[in-house]
């Protein structure tokens, strides 16, 4: 009967612990709006302290080589496309306000495209979409684009 009782423990022990574990994975596993959060906490930090995220390396991290490599070929141009900032699409933000307000909507999934409305300040809101694909564990930025009128 112990011998019994022990099997059913140790069984009982290893479905928890799979469990939580499972769980757990859950838990961390990446989403696209988690990982603009993650981006735009990082792009924001680096803009306060007066630094280029796109020259720095760690953007890797976060947007697809492509679109990095294509944006950096166009910095060393002078092409950058429009008249603001590529990620953010305005010249000048509150970083403290942005920082607090950054604020991912639910994705909308197109195929292997997550399109992501992203609302950034407390009052004077700005909304962009950001379009992500996941590589391997992370989704990664592919384009921005803003919400503002065609003229």
């Amino acid at each position: 009967m112990t011998k019994k009782l022990s099997l059913v423990v140790v069984s009982l022990l290893v479905f928890i612990c799979t469990f939580v574990a499972q769980a757990a994975s859950a838990q961390n596993e990446s989403t696209p709006e988690s990982d603009i959060r993650a981006f735009y906490s990082w792009y924001i930090q680096l803009e306060s302290q007066l630094k280029y995220p796109l020259l720095d390396n760690n953007i890797y991290t976060y947007v697809e080589k492509r679109t990095v490599d294509a944006l950096r070929n166009d910095y060393r141009r002078s092409k950058l496309p429009g008249n603001a900032d590529y990620f953010t699409k305005v010249q000048d933000f509150d970083e403290k306000d942005w920082a607090s307000n950054i604020a991912p909507h639910p994705a909308i999934m197109l195929k292997d495209v997550a399109v992501v409305p992203v609302t950034f300040g407390s009052s004077d809101k700005v909304s962009i979409l950001v379009f992500l694909r996941k590589q391997g564990e992370n989704w990664k930025i592919m384009k921005v684009e803003d919400t503002q009128d065609y003229f």
